[in-house]
């Protein structure tokens, strides 16, 4: 049941890392003066706030509550659980900029491309902190046992990777064929 778990947040981190390199790209090419597809760049932050901040963030919220119950101490969770809430306050002021944007309002050019810059930042740095600090406590304390207790918990909160799965191809359809030409 563990390696279910965690090779579902492993898998999710996989396809994050896919969007925030294609928002790297898409940033470098705007620091270059290079058009850029505004649309497709606000659709990988709406992924990142339907998906990530509404599934993937909250189990490992669940799931790291559950360590914490378990050991009565917080260390890692408050990090974790702060970090949680910076990106989903990084995204949802990227998701204005780029709104704004869209409906033709002028922007500065360098501060979309800032902001673009520290959120991909601030979001790989998040991942290696659970990759090398969260996900190795977890399973050194968490057993077999705890993981089914931790999976019926976290059942709740499982949906469907909008983007990555087969469940709906209406959503993120631009993203989706972007992705597919791009790879």
């Amino acid at each position: 049941m563990e390696k279910t778990m965690l090779a579902r947040l492993m898998h999710d981190h996989k396809h994050i890392a896919i969007l925030l390199k294609v928002l790297k790209n898409k940033y470098t090419k705007l620091s270059a003066g290079e058009a850029i597809n505004y649309n497709l760049v606000r659709d990988i932050v709406e992924y990142m706030q339907s998906y990530a901040e509404h599934s993937h963030h909250p189990l490992e919220e669940v799931i790291s509550e559950f360590y914490w119950n378990k050991l009565g101490r917080a260390h890692i969770n408050e990090k974790l659980t702060s970090e949680h809430q910076k990106l989903g306050e990084a995204s949802a002021s990227l998701m204005a900029t780029l709104n704004l944007i869209l409906n033709d309002t002028v922007v500065s050019k360098e501060q979309l491309v800032a902001d673009l810059e520290s959120y991909v930042r601030m979001q790989q740095a998040h991942m290696e902190f659970e990759e090398s600090t969260v996900f190795p406590k977890w399973k050194e304390v968490i057993t077999d046992d705890d993981w089914h207790v931790v999976a019926a918990m976290c059942n709740a909160r499982l949906i469907d990777d909008p983007l990555f799965s087969d469940s709906d191809k209406v959503l993120f359809e631009e993203l989706r064929e972007y992705l597919n030409t791009a790879e």
